[in-house]
């Protein structure tokens, strides 16, 4: 069985069994241990910055990359149990529920007293991270003065750097949060439901792609270290991941892993309508018939077609992303092998297969969904997953809402975002909004394309 499969597997089913039982028994295990067992049990969370499914329903996200690739070292497979928050996760540790934890967690001295660190792999700033068009603190004496509505996630290391701040800034006053991770705390400064939060750089780097509207203020911090950590005993597990990360490190694979997830060229940059008239005229002549020969044989709109293509890459065939996706419909390798396409820089093949693919979502879903209803859950699943979707209409159902309606799914796939409801689900964590701006734009791109071609 393939790694990532078996990995996937080991996951789902300690994901289940991680409220009610402790695979180790309690006890923290030598390298030898590890080893002999055959695998490696690492304590995270379920977010973008560290451990989360794709549209595949495989895992992926940075920390998940770094272990495999430790793993693979060691010989073992690497078994993730999903926790709910920093604190759950250092007590996890504590208690002996897994042999390191990886979850974009920062070496501070406090901790530093009660766990031992490897060694660092990556350097965050704190930033403090508010709304266009809403508060805006350029400096800590302004977040004071303006009596910022600051909110953070209790028991983080933004927590324990404002405690910091406050003894030599007796004004400065902030809300910790157990009900929400900083990801939902995004949301809920793009909502204007609070003012500002603070997040390490490299999570507001992932989200502004989705929330594009929030803005750094200022950088609360100088770098900051982050490490895996281990319990206090496990020196010789401290030192062979040092070992490890300094090979990784020359190898190049590490480079590799950071610009998988932080070097990106985003999908998308908001709706230019200049830019895309100046496309219909220069490049879509170039594609038009292929997207008139896909629709025609896989019963799907050209027009639609076509817009989900320049929302994918702005019809440019040789598109591509550090994520693996490629060409003009953004295949993924696994995606492309499946439909039998060889080539995926090849605009004839790439659109052949992503028409067929759209097709055969399409097909997945429940024959009396009505149309459009049914193309643009497929829409959806093309781009969020299969997996996540059926997330999305179980949820539904349980809050007595259509499943079969794209309008009530539209309001119910933010949801998966939210801690409260993705950590019930199967597949876990989701940004759920960005499915639903995907479909939207591929209307509008549609409607203006429609009116273009008359």
């Amino acid at each position: 069985m393939p790694l990532c499969k078996q990995t996937c597997l080991a996951a789902l089913i300690l994901l289940i069994a991680s409220g009610c039982s402790n695979p180790l028994g309690g006890n923290h295990r030598s390298l030898e241990d590890i080893q002999e067992s055959g695998k490696l049990v690492v304590l995270t969370r379920n977010a973008p910055t560290t451990y989360h499914f794709d549209a595949q329903g495989n895992p992926t996200g940075p920390e998940y990359d770094l272990v495999a690739g430790f793993a693979k070292r060691l010989g073992v497979e690497p078994q993730f149990i999903i926790k709910d928050s920093m604190t759950e996760i250092l007590d996890a540790i504590n208690n002996g529920e897994g042999d390191l934890a990886a979850a974009g967690i920062t070496k501070t001295k406090v901790r530093g007293k009660q766990f031992l660190f490897g060694p660092t792999y990556q350097e965050v700033t704190q930033q403090v991270v508010c709304r266009r068009h809403n508060v805006q603190p350029d400096s800590l004496k302004e977040l004071i003065e303006q009596k910022v509505n600051l909110v953070v996630v209790a028991g983080t290391s933004y927590e324990e750097n404002l405690e910091r701040l406050k003894s030599k800034h007796p004004g400065l006053n902030w809300e910790v949060t157990t009900d929400a991770d900083t990801e939902e705390i995004f949301e809920q400064v793009w909502e204007k439901e609070i003012d500002c939060t603070v997040a390490d750089s490299t999570i507001v780097k992932i989200n502004r792609r989705y929330f594009p509207e929030l803005t750094v203020q200022f950088d609360l911090t100088q770098p900051e270290p982050l490490a895996w950590v281990l319990p206090q005993s496990a020196d010789d597990l401290r030192e062979e991941i040092d070992n490890w990360l300094t090979e990784f490190s020359r190898s190049g694979d590490f480079d590799s892993v950071m610009a998988k997830y932080y070097k990106y060229i985003p999908k998308f940059d908001y709706v230019n309508i200049a830019t895309f008239k100046r496309h219909i005229r220069k490049r879509y002549p170039n594609y038009k018939d292929l997207f008139e020969k896909a629709s025609e044989r896989f019963g799907l709109p050209h027009n639609l077609l076509a817009a989900q293509a320049y929302q994918e890459s702005h019809w440019n065939p040789r598109a591509k992303s550090p994520t693996g996706v490629r060409g003009i419909m953004m295949l993924t390798l696994v995606t492309a092998k499946s439909l039998g396409v060889k080539n995926r820089m090849d605009a004839k093949a790439s659109i052949m297969a992503g028409a067929q693919y759209l097709h055969e979502l399409k097909q997945r879903f429940h024959k009396k969904i009505p149309e459009p209803d049914r193309t643009y859950l497929a829409l959806a699943a093309y781009n969020v997953g299969r997996g996540h979707m059926h997330d999305a209409q179980k949820l539904a159902r349980e809050l007595g809402k259509d499943p079969y309606s794209w309008a009530e799914l539209r309001e119910v796939l933010p949801l998966l975002s939210q801690k409260k409801y993705y950590k019930k689900l199967k597949y876990g964590y989701a940004r759920g909004r960005e499915p639903v701006r995907y479909v939207q734009r591929i209307r509008d791109y549609a409607n203006i394309l429609a009116r273009e071609i008359q």
